[in-house]
Formats: C-alpha cells, structure tokens, sequence
C-alpha cells in the first residue's frame, strides 16, 4: 500500500470515481474546477490511498487558522471505494492525516460528516476516537 498526493490534472481524473462516491453531486469537470481552484486559493491537499496500483481511498484536506480550533487541519473528503470499505483503507488514510497535521505543527482535526452517514459517525468516534463537538450549518445564498 502506497499514500501518493495527487497533482495533476491526470491523477485527480483517476480518484474521480472514488470521490465520486462521496460526492455524488459533482461531475468530473465540476470536480477538476474545485480541486485546481481549492488548491489555488484555499491549499487544499488531495491523497489516495493505492493497493496493488489502484485507488481504494482518497482524502481531500486544508490545513486552517481560526480562533475556535487554532491551528488544524480541516478535513473536506474522506471516502474509501464502496467494494473496499471495512478493510482498514480509511483508517490508514486518516491517520496519514493526523501524521500530516503533526509533523507540519498543527494541533487537530476536524471535519463534518452528512447526518444520514451513521456508519462514518462510528467510525469516527469508535474506531477513530473522535469527539462529536458542534453541528455545521449550512445556508444556501440564492
């Protein structure tokens, strides 16, 4: 198994349809125009996780400064092949994260998980030992 951050255009193509599992909302050119402006703008990081050659699992952060959390890394995506889950791919993903956000001094994680994600929720606070802190609200500005 490999980490491998993604950079260009090709290999931001080929987690597509894994990042397509989370973000079922996007198309591939949407997507390749938020990944190329997020990275621009926000420092937005894109890894996959690979076995054998193939994408199982990607993850998109941003490290973040604000007066609530300090200095933490903001997981946006996390998202492991349909076929692959339960097989430990997001749990070595997230903890490549937390080793990310350690050795570039940031002190958390934080991230939102969807209210119909149960299975994520366990996951995260039984199997990751995170702590359910606040809701995310969301406004949509017409």
């Amino acid at each position: 198994m490999e980490i491998k951050e993604l950079k260009s255009k090709d290999e931001f193509v080929k987690a597509f349809p894994v990042m397509k599992q989370l973000r079922t909302h996007l198309d591939e050119e949407t997507y390749l125009d938020l990944v190329f402006e997020a990275r621009e703008k926000d420092h937005y990081r894109l890894f996959a996780l690979y076995d054998q050659g193939d994408i199982v699992a990607v993850t998109g952060f941003k490290p973040m400064i604000t007066l609530y959390y300090g200095r933490f890394v903001w997981v946006c995506d996390l998202v492991t092949d349909s076929v692959k889950r339960s097989m430990g791919y997001g749990e070595k993903l997230l903890n490549f994260v937390h080793d990310w956000a350690r050795t570039n001094g940031y002190s958390s994680i934080a991230l939102s998980s969807g209210l119909m994600r149960l299975n994520g929720h366990r996951f995260y606070t039984d199997k990751m030992n995170y702590d359910k802190v606040s809701f995310v609200f969301k406004h949509n500005l017409d």
